[in-house]
């Protein structure tokens, strides 16, 4: 910016999930929380300071913080991994991790339907006798694609012949293949959103909000951002209907999965008018 001759001066640097934690909250103070479910993932919450043992500073005067959690880091032993993410992690740039990233966000869906497929064409000769060029090379279905061929709803899977053939080259494909196909992107998305609203769960069960207190009907809003949510509709479905089979019926009712559009834009335009240091004029 001083290269540039620019009168600017940066107050904070944002991420994704604060920013649209942030832009949430302005318009309602119910949200508590702010899910990123994109190309990436990540989230961030509301917590009381009293509960950060992290924290040395001053006290603060709201006796709150909002915790930037990097979720998308979270690895664990409990987190059920297929031969398929290993191979995955292995082939990123960073191996080891963001293993709950690789497992839920749009930015590896496609991969791991596609390493599947190409498994099913080498040893079970899904496509015939020869495993086709373009199912060898990485990433080349993106989860856009995947969302399409999940939810195709034609009779005879009209969308997954498409782009088996514009994108895989791979053409006469028989109905059962097809169906196999919506089978296979059905799994792997299922996975990721229960994964997701697993974490979703978690972040509400360390804020005390996944059970309702007595004489006490608090309202828990939740800012959701990010293409893979907002575009995805088998997902977000399923994503939101593991979240109420894990709270119960009576908390479910009392959480609220909102989507921001460009949450986190706004969220951080917000935050930069809130540390402006220069005053309004007439």
């Amino acid at each position: 910016m001083e290269k540039q001759g620019l009168n600017m001066r940066v107050s904070a640097f944002v991420n994704d999930p604060v920013g649209t934690l942030a832009g949430g909250r302005f318009t309602n103070n119910d949200v508590v929380a702010a899910v990123i479910l994109g190309t990436g993932s990540n989230a961030a919450y509301v917590e009381r300071a009293h509960a950060i043992p992290k924290w040395h500073g001053l006290p603060l005067k709201s006796g709150e913080m909002v915790i930037n959690t990097e979720w998308g880091n979270f690895k664990s032993s409990h987190l059920p991994l297929t031969e398929y993410d290993h191979e995955l992690d292995a082939e990123t740039l960073h191996p080891g991790e963001q293993i709950y990233e690789k497992v839920t966000s749009g930015m590896y869906l496609g991969e791991i339907v596609r390493k599947v497929l190409r498994r099913m064409a080498e040893e079970a000769a899904f496509f015939g006798d020869t495993v086709p060029p373009k199912l060898k090379v990485p990433f080349i279905l993106g989860t856009p694609i995947i969302s399409a061929m999940h939810q195709d709803t034609s009779p005879d899977l009209k969308v997954v012949a498409n782009r088996l053939k514009d994108i895989l080259e791979i053409s006469n494909t028989s109905l059962k293949m097809r169906k196999v196909l919506v089978e296979l992107c059905y799994i792997v998305a299922t996975r990721g959103a229960r994964l997701s609203a697993a974490g979703i769960l978690s972040i509400l069960k360390k804020m005390g909000r996944d059970t309702m207190r007595e004489g006490e009907k608090q309202r828990t809003v939740i800012a959701m951002d990010g293409g893979l949510y907002e575009h995805y509709t088998e997902y977000r479905n399923c994503l939101e209907n593991t979240l109420n089979e894990l709270l119960g019926k009576e908390v479910s009712e009392t959480v609220v999965l909102e989507i921001a559009n460009d949450g986190s834009g706004i969220g951080a335009a917000i935050l930069a008018a809130c540390h402006s240091k220069y005053l309004e004029t007439d």
